[in-house]
């Protein structure tokens, strides 16, 4: 019988059969490990005569040293850490050959099973493991391919393009390029949890009614057809009894989307979503930081709005999530 317990390096298994007493097995580089006073123990016989078998081993060449020995950690039972030599499961049934073949037949058995659940369970965690850092991976393309395209096809100034370079350093900052396991991910959801503040359609007109003093353009703010009152009412949509967009981050960044994708208006549809969220932020209290900086800063936000209106339907996902994670952490 055995089981598996995780230890501080690597994993302890415990090998108990019948005659033989209950001994702690490394696991460790995808192999069982034991020292040579575990493996006089393991066939009942004297330290000395497992180091003669060792040697005869080596110099006899059906094993070599390097190959099925290692240094490894161990934790004694005055909780201090020592190096010690250690040697594989090769060497223990060769060793096992010369003092009891019967035990080393039994023990190989026994390792064979704990060695391949050891590396099945560890295939299929390292497996998981890669299909996240790859999804996340395909996000961060995904972003990057964005900026790219946006540079080619929206920027029109300096200042557009310093907005870019805003979002693509905001961006790489939080991602981190998953060097490791704990690195950052793109947040899929908002940081606030207080119900947001319900501004209707004749609230938000009442902001685009302001902005067209500063724009001369009898276009400026007209609207096409009903879709940006739809974009204001998708923000607040319910399903099953809960709300699509639960937190204030995620129905302030898709206002934004919606109201740029719908093209509302014929002129201004960037400028007016831009405003419209930067209301939004500020009738429910979350467009300054606790230090009293905007959540998003005015570069952000500009370059966010560009890659709203080069994106495709199919990277709505990635673009929430680039606004969601610009919120949340804030500067």
């Amino acid at each position: 019988m055995n089981k598996v317990k995780t230890a501080n390096k690597g994993e302890i298994a415990i090998y108990e059969s019948r005659g033989v007493p209950r001994l702690e097995v490394r696991l460790d580089k995808d192999n069982i490990w034991m020292t040579q006073a575990q493996i006089a123990e393991l066939f009942q016989t004297q330290r000395p005569a497992i180091t003669k078998h060792l040697q005869n081993i080596f110099i006899s060449g059906e094993l070599e040293k390097g190959s099925v020995s290692s240094i490894l950690e161990h934790t004694a039972s005055d909780n201090k850490t020592y190096q010690t030599q250690y040697y594989n499961l090769d060497a223990i049934i060769s060793v096992g050959y010369r003092v009891n073949s019967k035990r080393a037949t039994q023990f190989r058995i026994w390792a064979t099973t704990v060695l391949k659940k050891h590396l099945v369970n560890g295939y299929t965690l390292n497996k998981k493991l890669l299909a996240v850092k790859q999804k996340e991976l395909e996000s961060l393309k995904s972003g990057i391919v964005l900026i790219e395209r946006s540079i080619k096809h929206q920027i029109g100034t300096i200042e557009e393009a310093r907005s870019l370079a805003s979002i693509l350093g905001e961006y790489s900052k939080g991602l981190k390029l998953l060097d490791d396991y704990d690195s950052e991910n793109l947040d899929l959801r908002g940081r606030s949890r207080k119900k947001a503040v319900f501004i209707d359609y004749e609230g938000f007109s009442s902001v685009i009614a302001e902005m067209k003093k500063g724009f001369k353009s009898s276009l400026f703010g007209r609207e096409k057809d009903q879709s940006f009152k739809s974009s204001i009412g998708q923000i607040y949509q319910s399903f099953g009894g809960r709300e699509l967009y639960p937190t204030l981050e995620e129905k302030a960044v898709m206002l934004l989307y919606f109201i740029v994708k719908n093209h509302s208006f014929f002129d201004g549809n960037k400028r007016i979503a831009a405003a419209c969220f930067l209301h939004f932020l500020n009738r429910n209290r979350i467009l300054y930081d606790p230090k009293g900086s905007l959540r998003m800063s005015s570069d952000a936000l500009a370059a966010l709005t560009l890659l709203i209106a080069e994106s495709k339907p199919k990277e709505m996902e990635t673009v929430k999530r680039i606004g969601i994670s610009l919120l949340n952490r804030e500067r």
